[in-house]
């Protein structure tokens, strides 16, 4: 069991989250909805680990991974994307990020990559 931060600006990706860490008996310690409220909320419940959108309002997800990991450089952030802009994703993992999924995702992928960086 971990506590997860969820930050996607989309209320559908949300929810499937939510459902698929609650399979997994995983803690939503919190929702962001932008870029800005991933960072803030990151700072303020430390989570063990972040499920990140790569393209957020306010602030996208290269530069959350860069102000997370400059305010914790161990932290574990599992970036969510639709893009296939290997470069952006491959810079996002150089700066920090611990991996990634692809957007259509399963349960399997998101609880697999929990499970690989719980017991990493």
């Amino acid at each position: 069991m971990a506590d997860i931060l969820i930050a996607d600006d989309s209320d559908a990706i949300r929810l499937v989250l939510k459902d698929i860490l609650s399979i997994g008996d995983h803690n939503v310690v919190a929702e962001a909805v932008d870029g800005a409220e991933a960072v803030s909320f990151y700072e303020k419940y430390n989570p063990q680990i972040l499920l990140l959108d790569l393209a957020m309002p306010k602030k996208d997800g290269s530069t959350v991974v860069k102000e997370i990991i400059a305010y914790n450089p161990k932290a574990k952030i599992i970036l969510i994307t639709a893009s296939d802009d290997q470069k952006v994703i491959n810079q996002c993992l150089e700066n920090g990020a611990t991996t990634y999924i692809s957007k259509p995702f399963d349960f399997n992928s998101v609880l697999k990559s929990i499970s690989d960086i719980l017991s990493a």
